[in-house]
């Protein structure tokens, strides 16, 4: 139990909600303002490198405001971000991040490392966290980045706390609201899966991922599911050690039939 009720699964939105905390629009007007969210990603990893997904809705309160949000971006040729929260500051901190790998990398005639990277996310998340505190601008994203100092290189997944704290993770990652039902699953997989999530070949791994967004949507209504006969598909990219690759529309109708 917490001091607000039982446990939300690591929802901070909800969370907040419940501790009534109140926007300063909220508290100046009296009356409710409902922020645009994005949810649900989550990253694991298969036989070539690691899968990150994410769906495209985006809400605000019980509104459906668009499916049509990339929530995975790519930051370089060897990183990716997923964004679970508030759009605005989630893609602007990834535009941040773009721009500070690039100006290190042409400055220093190298790229940053993967521990710097790391935390330079983790220092945006720290600065955020005013907006976080007042519900406004909440962000919890994993991150996926290529570790170059084993042999042979190795994509490695990081998830995060609203205030910046950042964890590594083994095999699998989730954000959002929908991610409860996507990390049980994966757990559940990476246990008794035959064969597991880390051996799955990449038009697998497409399925696989595709399937866990349709289960989150089942009991998640701020999940947008995917619906081949609507061609509403998920964001997808893969990381390798060599680079990453956007997994289109079609190849992931190919995944299904």
């Amino acid at each position: 139990m917490t001091a607000f009720g039982p446990p939300l699964a690591g929802d901070f939105v909800s969370l907040l909600q419940r501790a009534q905390l109140s926007s300063p629009r909220e508290a100046f007007s009296g009356t409710p303002s409902e922020i645009t969210q994005a949810t649900t990603v989550f990253a694991f990893r298969f036989a070539e490198g690691v899968l990150m997904a994410g769906d495209r809705r985006a809400t605000a309160g019980n509104v459906i405001v668009t499916d049509a949000v990339e929530k995975v971006v790519e930051i370089d040729d060897s990183s990716l971000l997923a964004i679970a929260g508030v759009p605005a500051t989630a893609f602007e901190m990834a535009r941040v991040l773009q721009t500070s790998f690039e100006y290190y990398r042409r400055s220093q005639l190298q790229p940053l490392s993967l521990p710097a990277k790391v935390r330079a996310l983790a220092r945006l998340l720290r600065d955020n966290v005013p907006m976080a505190m007042q519900g406004i601008g909440v962000v919890v994203p994993l991150f996926a980045g290529v570790d170059r100092t084993v042999s042979p290189a190795r994509p490695q997944i990081y998830f995060y706390d609203p205030l910046g704290a950042q964890f590594q993770a083994v095999n699998f990652a989730a954000s959002g609201s929908g991610s409860g039902t996507i990390r049980s699953i994966l757990a559940f997989h990476e246990r008794h899966g035959n064969p597991r999530p880390d051996e799955l070949a990449l038009k697998e791994a497409i399925r696989f991922a595709l399937r866990l967004l349709m289960s989150a949507a089942e009991f998640d209504s701020a999940t947008g599911g995917v619906n081949p006969a609507a061609r509403l598909f998920a964001t997808i990219k893969i990381l390798r050690a060599d680079g990453v690759e956007t997994i289109s529309d079609a190849q992931q109708f190919d995944s299904l039939a």
